[in-house]
């Protein structure tokens, strides 16, 4: 059974349709790659997976686990076991990087988390990110460098070991080292809990280090093309011209 099925899913913001007739289905353990140009929709749709209000649902359903999650909110998704870092992280002042993931992760375990063993996986994960550790006493992405917030992305995603996750732009205005950092993230991620992945990306540094099931090409809110990871490497090479009026 898929993991994540999304069937002919439509979805609007405010009056404007911007998907249209959405299919995709993810299966434990896959890595899936959403690509098109700036503005084809590919962050609405991550938005719409993990329920943000903002984005209404017009036709089509989503199901996780095989149940349907049209009218779960975005906190629901989430103890499902669902996961989104942001293409822009926000910043939170006054609360710390290690109280958010501790508060977050006791959720996820109804309430409770024993703070010696929260305390030893999160220095294993800041290792795996060579992520300074001074960084989980600061506050939430308060005066973070780009990378050290997508450093911050990841590191929750190690500690939530979700069961689904969408990756937005997590490669955008990264340098060559921290995109080798954090795809050395998501790797330890897929290698401990076989969790299955939708990658976001109009680049393809992040993908370098990571087996690609499947690849989609979204356009004007539709996806036009489907295929495995030699279309990333088409793609690469020729662009999106021949997709952009199909």
């Amino acid at each position: 059974m898929a993991l994540l099925e999304v069937k002919n899913l439509s979805v609007g913001v405010e009056e404007a349709e911007i998907l249209h007739d959405i299919s995709l289905s993810i299966n434990p353990g896959e890595t899936h790659v959403l690509m098109g140009p700036n503005g084809a929709g590919k962050s609405t749709l991550g938005f719409a997976l993990m329920g943000n209000p903002n984005y209404h649902i017009t036709g089509g359903e989503i199901l996780f686990d095989g149940e349907k999650i049209n009218d779960l909110t975005a906190d629901k998704r989430s103890h499902a076991g669902m996961f989104l870092s942001f293409q822009n992280p926000l910043e939170v002042p006054g609360i710390s990087l290690s109280s958010f993931i501790r508060n977050t992760v006791a959720q996820k375990n109804g309430g409770t988390v024993k703070y010696s063993q929260y305390k030893k996986d999160l220095a294993e994960a800041m290792e795996v990110l060579s992520f300074d550790k001074s960084y989980k006493d600061r506050d939430l992405n308060v005066g973070f460098s780009g990378g050290e917030k997508k450093k911050a992305e990841i590191l929750q995603l190690l500690m939530l070991k979700p069961k689904f996750a969408i990756l937005d732009e997590t490669d955008s205005g990264l340098d060559v080292d921290a995109v080798r950092t954090v795809s050395k993230g998501i790797e330890e991620y897929k290698e401990k809990q076989n969790g299955a992945l939708l990658i976001i990306t109009h680049s393809t540094k992040i993908l370098e280090a990571l087996k690609v099931d499947y690849t989609h090409v979204l356009v004007k809110g539709r996806i036009v093309a489907n295929g495995d990871s030699s279309l990333v490497d088409e793609i690469n090479e020729k662009g999106f011209e021949k997709y952009l009026n199909m």
